[in-house]
């Protein structure tokens, strides 16, 4: 064969096999979730990520610490969690940034307390056991009802555990108060006759953020902005959907429907942009767990903001 003519074969075939030697590898969108949020059940129960142009790879958590240290070794493109959790992750000068947040009820984060208690305020818990995990809204909501009554952090005795324990502990008496959020506040409502004493209403934002690692931002934005759209409809869906949802939620959840539909006909989340209001909120959570030493540093969290994905939560 002419040498040339064979050269020639040989670029003719290298350039129509480029495309498929080289063809892009699938997005997978790895994507942290916890009871609270239920992000998956309501993005599945609503059929939103039906045509998406990439995959998302579930991981469930039960409390705020574990998702952060997911988003902080990378091991998460995208994670829901507490305001508080989010900063106590920030502080560490993790590689995340808060690019959405989300809003439920303020009554949907409570302090509870068994159904036989005395305890009618958070100034009868002086010296008793009270549930918590750090980082969590647990800590928070309690650390603010005490400045709030005027009362030292020492006045209660905070014990560490997890709320899958706790949720298990305030039955048996093994804790005094057990400060939570939903599905758990519903359970021990129905189930255990807990009652709250407190809610976050008046105490705390009850912020919630919607966190992405920095890497995964500049690498997958297109993806992680799609997604935020379908979110924000599948939590439309919800909203007119509301038992529907509440008894798929139970039966994806192995809870009984009683609780799911307790809890989400008043929850009334929101998912959106970070607004004036957020940030604001956000500095002002940053602020007091500084001042109740809490965070290790003053944080200024404008710089861990990102905005850039306004137009994927707009109305």
């Amino acid at each position: 064969m002419n040498p040339s003519r064979f050269l020639s074969s040989l670029l003719t075939c290298a350039l129509f096999a480029t495309p498929f030697a080289y063809a892009a590898e699938p997005v997978v969108l790895h994507v942290g979730d916890q009871n609270y949020y239920n992000v998956r059940a309501s993005v599945e129960a609503s059929g939103v990520l039906e045509g998406a142009p990439y995959t998302v790879d579930w991981k469930h958590f039960q409390a705020a610490a574990p998702l952060a240290e997911a988003l902080n070794t990378g091991a998460l493109d995208l994670g829901f969690l507490g305001d508080s959790g989010f900063l106590f992750l920030a502080a560490k000068q993790a590689p995340v940034k808060l690019i959405g947040v989300s809003r439920q009820n303020p009554d949907t984060i409570a302090l509870l307390v068994p159904k036989d208690s005395p305890v009618k305020t958070i100034a009868d818990l002086k010296g008793k056991k009270v549930a918590y995990w750090p980082g969590a809204w647990s800590q928070q909501l309690t650390l603010r009802a005490l400045e709030s009554a005027n009362l030292p952090e020492n006045y209660v005795d905070f014990i560490k555990l997890m709320p899958i324990d706790a949720a298990a502990a305030l039955p048996q008496g093994s804790i005094d108060a057990f400060p939570v959020w939903e599905p758990y506040i519903s359970q021990q409502i129905l189930f255990s006759g807990a009652r709250p004493i407190l809610t976050a209403k008046n105490l705390m934002p009850g912020l919630s953020a919607i966190a992405a690692s920095t890497p995964s931002i500049d690498s997958k934005r297109e993806a992680i902005a799609d997604f935020l759209a379908r979110l924000k409809k599948a939590r439309a869906w919800v909203d007119n959907h509301t038992d529907e949802y509440a008894d798929l939620w139970a039966k994806k959840a192995n809870l009984d429907q009683d609780v799911s539909r307790h809890w989400l006909r008043q929850a009334h989340m929101t998912v959106g942009p970070v607004d004036q209001q957020a940030a604001t909120d956000l500095q002002s959570t940053a602020d007091f767990l500084f001042k109740v030493k809490a965070l290790p540093t003053a944080l200024a969290t404008a710089p861990i903001i990102d905005n850039s994905f306004q137009k994927a939560l707009a109305e």
